[in-house]
């Protein structure tokens, strides 16, 4: 039998693929822009939820694409063995639930909705599930909130640094592809929505100071004192989500993470290798 991996060239399927291929599982990684590089991964091209790939069968999927697509997807296959279901949400279906920009709160709902979507596709085949809801993620220089902002610092040498007294608790790829890892031999995770936040809560000011800290090149710090960051907030409209996040906590409880699967992340301690693109 074979997992089913899909986002296979994300920032945390570049730390899954070889757990599973330490394991010895058979692997097919789907997406838009596969490796050309020889691999033990069997890539194919495709992508959610009508372009995919003819597939074997399966014993396990593993997608890190949008919910709603993945449901739509499982809803219209006929699955053999009720493969086991593992699939990335974002904590932001809680956090933006009562944000004060519209565009937030629909987010939000779509990833409830597809939390949703993807329980009814998976009952529909007999197939177990686990949804992990991550904070903030790095680790891979893939993402689209720190990396970006580190590389900009690097180019132009300066550093803006906000003021926030928000909570944050950034999780490590890599945890959440272990975090995946053990749901799929954990029957105890059958039907939850797990959160996963780093191993560390950390105000967003103390955050963008410990990215600035871990740069490869020296970068002149640039502190937003808290007036500017409010006249930004009411003049920039596409910035008043997330500066008036700064205040806010953005974290996650790993309690059931802890006790269902035994995954403790890692504290927050960025490194230069953090904001470099993975390569496949």
């Amino acid at each position: 039998m074979t997992v089913l991996v899909l986002g296979g060239s994300s920032q945390i399927g570049h730390f899954l693929l070889p757990r599973l291929l330490i394991c010895g599982e058979p692997v097919i990684a789907v997406s838009r822009h596969p490796p050309s590089m020889p691999s033990e991964v069997q890539w194919r091209l495709g992508h959610l939820p009508d372009a995919m790939p003819e597939l074997p069968a399966l014993s396990a999927i593993v997608s890190f694409g949008p919910l709603l697509a993945l449901a739509e997807w499982l809803a219209s296959q006929s699955l053999s063995g009720a493969p086991r279901v593992i699939a990335t949400s974002s904590m932001s279906a809680e956090t933006k639930r009562d944000s004060s920009v519209p565009a937030e709160r629909e987010i939000s709902r779509q990833l409830r909705d597809g939390e949703a979507a993807l329980a009814s596709a998976c009952a529909r085949h007999g197939c177990s599930w686990t949804v992990l809801r991550p904070t903030l993620i790095y680790g891979a220089g893939m993402d689209k909130s720190l990396t970006p902002m580190a590389r900009r610092a690097m180019r132009l040498r300066l550093f803006p640094l906000p003021s926030g007294r928000g909570l944050r608790q950034p999780v490590h790829a890599d945890d959440i592809a272990q975090a995946v890892l053990a749901a799929l031999d954990c029957p105890a995770s059958v039907g939850r929505i797990l959160p996963i936040g780093g191993g560390e809560r950390l105000t967003a000011g103390e955050m963008f100071a410990r990215v600035h800290r871990s740069l490869p090149c020296a970068t002149l710090p640039l502190p937003l004192p808290a007036w500017l960051l409010r006249l930004g907030r009411h003049g920039v409209p596409r910035l008043r989500g997330p500066l008036h996040r700064l205040d806010a906590d953005l974290i996650a409880d790993n309690g059931e993470l802890q006790r269902l699967l035994g995954i403790n992340p890692r504290p927050f301690r960025p490194e230069a290798s953090s904001w470099v693109p993975a390569h496949f």
